[in-house]
């Protein structure tokens, strides 16, 4: 798809409000997807939430609250596709012990789907082949990592990765990688033999400020976009995603699949609660408008 330079005018001056950071209301949002779907976009994006967050959150004391298989119970009952976890080998957030309760929780959703990411180490390949999720997307992280914060450079990380993908696949579970928005690169990703690549957007996500740098980046998003859906790979995407600044991530990249979502998601339900900020982001998605 070429880029939309001459794109509806709602989709450039919205953004450009969302990018300097001012309140943009739902119904706003709503303007921007319907325009959005005269490009040709494919709506609706599957929402996973990722609730690492609130992991980490309830770690902060030895106690049970908040409660990881509570929350993400509300979260599929408010309508999210999936779930999504990151069990690192320091538990810093989600641990070991977290990851089967959610699993049979998203079982009792037969439309659901349960996402492991993490290093393909000894420990989390363990995890995913004893749990079985229906995906498990692949990062490029080291143990001291804050947070994900590239993707895999597949040029030299082919050998390691395409035996890893053939082992996890041959269990019939799907394979996604985290990939960088580079377009020259990313179809890489359909070397190893993977199903999906997911788009890392934290750079655009940084840009909430700067709508220069926001157009930069989508530009990015786009090409690398349109370049992995030619070398036949399925689309994700995630990271410091917003209610905001989704509709135009969606109106530039269409056709992505599902969106992992975390720390914007958990911040926003502190002030919506679980089941309106699962809501607010459907409708981001360009599912159904908030109710």
């Amino acid at each position: 798809m070429a880029k939309p330079s001459n794109a509806p005018e709602g989709i450039q001056h919205l953004h450009g409000r969302i990018a300097c950071g001012e309140f943009v209301a739902d119904a706003a949002i709503g303007i921007l997807l319907s325009e959005a779907e005269q490009w040709n976009c494919t709506m609706p994006t599957k929402l996973s939430v990722n609730v690492n967050a609130i992991a980490q959150l309830r770690n902060r004391r030895d106690l049970p609250w908040p409660s990881v298989v509570g929350l993400s119970r509300i979260a599929l009952e408010a309508g999210a596709w999936g779930i999504t976890v990151h069990p690192r080998p320091d538990e810093r957030h989600i641990r070991r012990s977290d990851v089967q309760p959610l699993a049979d929780l998203v079982a009792e959703y037969p439309d659901a789907e349960f996402n492991i990411e993490g290093y393909p180490d000894d420990r989390l390949m363990e995890i995913a082949l004893e749990v079985r999720p229906h995906q498990v997307t692949l990062v490029p992280d080291d143990p001291a990592q804050a947070t994900s914060d590239h993707g895999w450079d597949f040029r030299a990380r082919h050998n390691f990765l395409k035996p890893i993908v053939a082992r996890i696949k041959g269990e019939g579970l799907r394979v996604s990688l985290f990939a960088d928005a580079d377009a020259d690169t990313i179809a890489m990703a359909a070397e190893t033999g993977a199903d999906r690549a997911e788009l890392y957007t934290g750079p655009y996500g940084a840009t909430f400020d700067d709508e220069d740098a926001a157009e930069r980046e989508l530009d990015k998003l786009q090409a690398a976009a349109d370049a992995a859906r030619k070398a036949g790979l399925g689309l994700n995407a995630g990271h410091d995603l917003t209610v905001a600044n989704l509709p135009p991530l969606l109106a530039r990249a269409p056709g992505i699949e599902e969106v992992s979502i975390g720390h914007g998601l958990t911040a926003d339900a502190l002030e919506y609660g679980m089941t309106g900020a699962v809501k607010r982001f459907r409708s981001a998605c360009g599912e159904e408008g908030p109710t």
